[in-house]
């Protein structure tokens, strides 16, 4: 299990060093007709900035898992003839779309990647200082001084990464979120019979009418008390911010659905309020066990604005109507 799922990397922190600003020049112009020229110092170059660039390529941090100090080049000296130093070469850390950084020390958001491309300088290098040519005044014909780079910058850095899909599978371990996901996507996640098979979010996609599809992502099961850190806790309640919508999955044969359904709805409040502002569907799954009057039953005991319907997985009822009920609803706003 845990080498299968060892690849999923969600939080990484790193630390970062940007490049040194290249030190001026205070050179002065000699050649075989000059003997005592004017000041003709170059810039510096800047350093190197640290970068981080999305990859829709990539769903894992764990590259970077294994390269805990990220430094950036220095920027190269300024020489004569009015010469500038060679700027610091940038350093690029691709990371999946979803990556949020923010400052280890301070907790200050620096900001979040959700575009292929997208780029974010978490460090900015050092300037270069200004060679001794800028120095020159009616005043001072001969300056014999430049400036030194700006130093570089030094910091820790987390990075995060909050899964981006359409729709999140919500539920309690054993709700039977895997195998649906198996069953309406191409996706193999590990399926058993017991609590948190899941252990990383899995990714699928459903193919839909006329060549549609969406994105639903099977989050690690919750349990009463996850928003306090119980079970798995609160490390993959973050992936759920980043769905557009919810649904919910609670089994038929679950002491009191209703119930089951308003912990979860706790448990999301408890870690983020703003969760509830999100569209949700509520699936009761494993309805093959069910005959029609205990189904009957069921719906009685459901609040009448609950936007639920019956599924089952093994024999596939109810599927139809979920995904046209998930396309609806992440399409309601256009």
């Amino acid at each position: 299990m845990k080498a299968k799922n060892s690849n999923f990397v969600d939080y990484v922190k790193i630390l970062c060093r940007s490049g040194k600003g290249g030190a001026g020049s205070a050179h002065f112009l000699r050649d075989r007709t000059t003997a005592k020229g004017g000041p003709d110092g170059g810039d510096g170059g800047r350093g190197g900035h640290i970068i981080i660039r999305g990859n829709k390529q990539l769903w894992t941090l764990l590259p970077l898992k294994y390269t805990k100090h990220i430094f950036a080049e220095h920027g190269g000296g300024g020489s004569g003839n009015h010469s500038s130093g060679k700027d610091g070469a940038d350093k690029y850390l691709e990371v999946p779309l979803g990556t949020v950084a923010k400052n280890f020390e301070t907790g200050e958001l620096i900001g979040e990647i959700t575009e292929h491309n997208q780029e974010i300088i978490l460090l900015k290098g050092g300037m270069g200082g200004r060679g001794n040519a800028h120095f020159k005044s009616s005043t001072n014909q001969s300056p014999h001084y430049a400036q030194p780079g700006i130093d570089c910058s030094e910091s820790w850095f987390v990075l995060e990464l909050k899964v981006l899909a359409d729709i999140g599978l919500v539920g309690f371990p054993n709700a039977g979120k895997s195998t649906l996901l198996s069953v309406i996507t191409a996706a193999k996640p590990e399926i058993a019979d017991y609590p948190f098979t899941t252990l990383v979010p899995n990714l699928g996609i459903v193919s839909y009418r006329d060549h549609k599809s969406f994105i639903v992502a099977d989050i690690p099961g919750i349990i009463e008390g996850a928003s306090e850190g119980k079970g798995l806790g609160i490390r993959f309640l973050r992936h759920i911010e980043r769905n557009s919508s919810l649904l919910f999955l609670v089994p038929a044969d679950s002491d009191d659905i209703l119930k089951e359904y308003q912990i979860l709805l706790s448990e999301l409040k408890k870690y983020n309020p703003e969760l509830l502002d999100k569209d949700r569907i509520l699936a009761i799954s494993k309805c093959d066990m069910l005959d029609d009057e205990l189904m009957e039953e069921i719906k009685n005991s459901l609040p009448k604005d609950l936007n639920f319907l019956f599924i089952s997985s093994v024999s596939q009822k109810g599927l139809t109507q979920l995904k046209d009920k998930i396309w609806i609803q992440l399409n309601s706003d256009e």
